[in-house]
């Protein structure tokens, strides 16, 4: 099995097992948290004519998170992704995405995420937000678990680790090609460290 086969297969288990538990922030302080490129994966799956449900994911990305450990609630995030650094599985459909008919990566080469309200449901948090993707801005709603809020065993640094899923429709972007045979709704998930410098 090739060393991308094999990621794919990762991934899917991750998305599969959903194991996760929410966590307080008592022992880390508030302030700005940035992404661990290491340890950082944003994937997002579609129904493909009803035959699979491709797993792509984008290798670039940056992701802070402004944390307010008294009032989570007023905390905020926000994302800038790489479009073209989208993993796709094969090149031409690599060619296919970054064209006019999708996202377009000549006009528009970055998504931007930001977050406009954080409330907190059950054991985690729902996060509210605005998503731009080529040049479109529509609200999107994400649920956060946190897995953990603690010092880094390694280097010691505060350090946060979270999973946010959510659903999109791809037409309110401008990417609606082909529906309802490919779906409109797309599935995300993110799963990041986010470290405090």
């Amino acid at each position: 099995m090739g060393n991308k086969s094999m990621r794919y297969w990762i991934l899917a288990a991750a998305i599969a097992s959903g194991t996760t538990q929410a966590a307080d922030f008592s022992a880390v302080p508030s302030g700005t948290y940035e992404v661990d490129p290491t340890h950082a994966y944003l994937t997002f799956s579609y129904d493909h004519l009803g035959f699979s449900k491709p797993i792509l994911s984008f290798d670039d990305f940056d992701l802070s998170l402004e944390l307010d450990t008294a009032a989570p609630a007023n905390s905020s995030v926000s994302a800038t992704v790489d479009v073209s650094s989208v993993d796709a599985g094969s090149d031409i459909w690599y060619e296919h995405l970054m064209g006019e008919k999708f996202f377009d990566v000549a006009n528009n080469p970055e998504a931007q995420f930001r977050s406009t309200g954080i409330v907190a449901n059950g054991e985690g948090y729902t996060l509210n937000g605005e998503l731009t993707i080529k040049g479109q801005t529509a609200p999107l709603e994400l649920d956060v678990m946190i897995n953990a809020a603690k010092p880094h065993p390694f280097n010691g640094k505060p350090t946060v680790g979270l999973v946010a899923t959510g659903v999109l429709n791809r037409s309110d972007f401008g990417l609606g090609l082909y529906t309802p045979n490919i779906s409109d709704g797309v599935s995300i998930r993110l799963d990041a460290e986010l470290i405090k410098p």
